[in-house]
């Protein structure tokens, strides 16, 4: 059984040695426990800093793409690499490292798939108030869409079995956090949480300048997330409003009519013509979202499979760099199994 802990960075030389100081070496339930940096396009000096405190891997995108390319980078390199398990942690050393025994504890004993490192918003002293009121509020929401009851659903300290990585394509370009939770409930991946420490702040956040940015990206995120796997939901719901408002302003025309007063309130039935339009535009856009998302639910089980070929074939990790541990001529990631499988597709 192999462990690998995979660390999204960008320009994290300062905080990086901190956060890889309190990362486990050893786990109870695996032979092999071992470190994996994607490096998002970093311009500072965060792979020298990596490979100099041991880093195993080392996925080196080639511009910054946003924490989501890097963290579905790092899901994919770990699975060539041949993690059993995935952990995903943040490099600003904000969640406790040596909690990831207790992280993937669910996953060892068969309980889940994937596991939400919860840090306990509402007593949580590295957290405002207001944070810890938008914390609740998105959470609940990602859980109505999602189905599951993670009380945490923006945490990025997660864990993730080889199936649920497997499954696993966030397309946002903003966080992978909302969408994945989302995803794994509307998939079969368990989906459990348990509670996580968390560490000082050690340096402001990057994803948004303010709370206002955060709370219109997460807003704007949540909206495009849940649109694209409750189209239905979403456009009916706006297409009932329509049709509820339209019919309302067209018995109030109604009414003057049958009053012979009918002639001086024309602009009702426009209204109600424009928003019967609208309802009959919401309710179309509708059906032609749950076909998309049919064809989305298809892309992705291609997209699963494709995945499974190149694991078996022994294709290596994209941008990938050999760590320290690895640099002195260790064999490619794909192995000797994946040469012979190379082979014997060649020879097909």
């Amino acid at each position: 059984m192999k462990l690998i802990i995979q660390i999204p960075c960008f320009n994290e030389e300062a905080q990086l040695p901190l956060t890889l100081r309190r990362l486990p070496r050893e786990a109870e339930g695996f032979d092999a426990v071992e470190w994996l940096v994607i490096d998002d396009g970093s311009t500072d000096a965060t792979v020298e800093v990596a490979r100099s405190h041991g880093v195993d891997h080392v996925v080196r995108l080639t511009n910054h793409k946003g924490l989501a390319a890097a963290f579905q980078a790092g899901l994919d390199a770990g699975l060539k690499l041949g993690a059993d398990v995935i952990v995903n942690t943040d490099a600003d050393n904000q969640y406790e490292g040596s909690d990831v025994p207790k992280l993937v504890a669910p996953i060892l004993r068969g309980e889940a798939d994937m596991v939400i490192g919860d840090r306990q918003v509402d007593v949580n002293e590295h957290f405002s108030a207001s944070k810890r009121l938008l914390q609740r509020l998105g959470s609940w929401v990602v859980r109505q869409a999602s189905s599951t009851e993670i009380p945490d659903t923006t945490s990025g300290f997660r864990a993730y079995n080889r199936e649920a990585a497997l499954q696993m394509q966030a397309v946002s370009r903003f966080t992978y956090t909302l969408e994945t939770i989302i995803q794994a409930g509307k998939l079969l991946v368990a989906v459990e949480h348990v509670p996580v420490r968390t560490n000082a702040k050690t340096r402001e956040s990057r994803l948004f300048p303010s709370m206002s940015a955060y709370v219109r990206r997460n807003a704007l995120s949540l909206f495009r997330i849940y649109s694209q796997y409750e189209p239905l939901k979403v456009f009916w719901g706006g297409a009932a409003l329509m049709g509820v408002a339209a019919l309302a302003v067209f018995i109030r025309f109604l009414v003057y009519f049958a009053e012979g007063q009918g002639r001086g309130h024309v602009q009702s039935l426009i209204a109600g013509a424009v928003l019967f339009n609208a309802a009959m535009l919401l309710g179309s856009l509708g059906v032609i979202g749950d076909l998309l998302d049919a064809q989305r639910t298809l892309s992705q089980r291609t997209f699963e499979r494709v995945r499974r070929i190149e694991l078996q074939l022994g294709v290596e990790p994209s941008h990938y760099e050999p760590g320290a541990s690895t640099a002195g001529g260790a064999s490619r990631p794909g192995g000797a199994e994946g040469d012979g499988a190379d082979r014997e597709a060649l020879e097909v």
